[in-house]
């Protein structure tokens, strides 16, 4: 979750914050620096490391390894490639304009511009493939699967409507085009095993779940029908089980995607019942937008931020064995609530930990805002983007414009950079969590 388009929140110094790819730690970027925290436990957010350098606007790490890719607010064209245990810098890379959002999993390290991805191999940080001419994607809207047998990379198909772009980012080829929402996306994710993908548009009323790589809808959930939303974040549990959904309302949602034959009968136990099961059991015969809302899930469980109207990003997590939901908010908080994976229902705030390095105190966390639903704070939406914020002077491009999509190889459109002994790094033990592999580093 990129907040420099807000400029954070004026009470904290948050530029960036995310979980991992298994949710095992979460990443925090500041305006001094960047932090990673350990997610192992409820009661005590551990710290695992802290850099004290510039304003760090994008941080990711790879899994539970010392990999981790940065990019600061004042050089925002520039990646660089660090091994944090080791305090080096494995490599580092220039781009023709801002970047809006970085993905890793263990084969791939995904680049994304306003109009422009570059998919770089991870084993020794090459270029391999250049997505080019892309719709304008201001806020950098793409996902990247963690799965090493279906290792898709998705991307807005059009900034007018919600199409969603498939790319085999191992083989290098254009998989599949979903035309997932009639609005423009907001949000998506991939499920941990590749197979499946959640989409949201700007309406923000209806989540998709469409088959990769194939595209099939598989589920419908409705978040709500009284207002239109801005998604923030979507995410997978581990076993694809649930969906949880963050927006800028203090509601999180969280969908269960079980088929309707899976799902118990439910008995009806007043009038109403009975007129709810008539209408769907008539609805072949109603117009296809009012049968579509009657087959549309609602949320299994749902939690209740302590604020609104203020960006977040929401994961569902293993937390001491037990199924949680956990928050990150722009208010400088983590937020961690239980979840009855067998029930449902209404999830209960567990604890809540400061993410900005303020000094903490309350009952929950130390100085929660659990109390403060008065405190204001600016809307997500409406703002001016972290594109156009850090925005380069734009360059004139040359007649002979690349196609679309293509093998890297125009250095000077592109990145430039990494590390000169990179033909030289041998195979690397990417499946290796407790220590990053030994790479060749490059210093300044």
């Amino acid at each position: 979750m990129n907040l420099a388009s807000q400029g954070g929140d004026s009470s904290s110094n948050l530029l960036f914050v995310n979980f991992n790819q298994d949710c095992t730690s979460l990443a925090v970027g500041t305006k001094t620096g960047y932090k990673l925290f350990s997610l192992s436990s409820v009661d005590k957010l551990d710290q695992i490391y802290e850099n004290d350098s510039e304003d760090i606007c994008i941080v990711e790490r790879l899994f539970s390894s010392s990999l981790v890719a940065v990019v600061s607010l004042s050089s925002p064209r520039k990646l660089k490639v660090c091994h944090f245990k080791k305090g080096t810098e494995i490599c580092n890379y220039s781009y023709s304009n801002t970047i809006l959002a970085v993905k890793l999993n263990r084969q791939r390290l995904i680049v994304c511009l306003e109009e422009s991805l570059y998919i770089h191999n991870i084993r020794d940080m090459k270029v391999l493939h250049t997505i080019r001419d892309t719709p304008p994607n201001p806020h950098g809207l793409c996902a990247l699967s963690v799965s090493n047998d279906n290792c898709y990379v998705a991307y807005p198909g059009s900034n007018q409507i919600g199409e969603v772009q498939i790319f085999d980012t191992v083989n290098l080829r254009a998989v599949t085009m979903i035309p997932a929402h009639d609005n423009p996306l907001a949000a998506m994710a991939f499920n941990p095993q590749g197979t499946k993908i959640a989409t949201a548009s700007e309406k923000g009323t209806v989540i998709r779940v469409f088959s990769v790589p194939d595209g099939q809808k598989l589920f419908e959930f409705r978040r709500g029908v009284k207002r239109c939303v801005q998604i923030n974040s979507l995410a997978f549990n581990v076993d694809s089980a649930f969906l949880c959904s963050s927006s800028n309302t203090e509601t999180v949602h969280i969908f269960k995607l079980e088929n309707p034959k899976d799902k118990p009968q439910e008995e009806a136990h007043g009038w109403m019942d009975y007129f709810g099961q008539a209408l769907k059991s008539s609805a072949t015969y109603l117009p296809s937008q009012v049968s579509e809302m009657f087959n549309q899930g609602r949320a299994y469980a749902t939690c209740r931020l302590p604020v609104s109207g203020l960006k977040n990003v929401c994961a569902l997590a293993t937390i001491q064995k037990l199924p949680r939901l956990v928050v990150a908010s722009q208010d400088g908080f983590l937020y961690i609530y239980n979840l009855d994976p067998a029930d449902g229902g209404e999830c209960t705030l567990l604890k809540q930990h400061r993410l900005d390095g303020k000094q903490e105190s309350g009952p929950l966390s130390d100085t929660g805002p659990a109390l403060a639903q008065e405190k204001s704070s600016p809307s997500s939406s409406g703002g001016v983007t972290y594109a156009a914020t850090v925005r380069q002077p734009q360059q004139s491009t040359p007649e002979n414009v690349p196609p679309e999509s293509q093998p890297y190889e125009d250095v000077d459109q592109g990145a430039v950079g990494g590390s000169p002994e990179a033909a030289a790094i041998g195979q690397l033990r990417l499946d290796d969590d407790s220590e990053f592999p030994p790479m060749t580093h490059k210093n300044d």
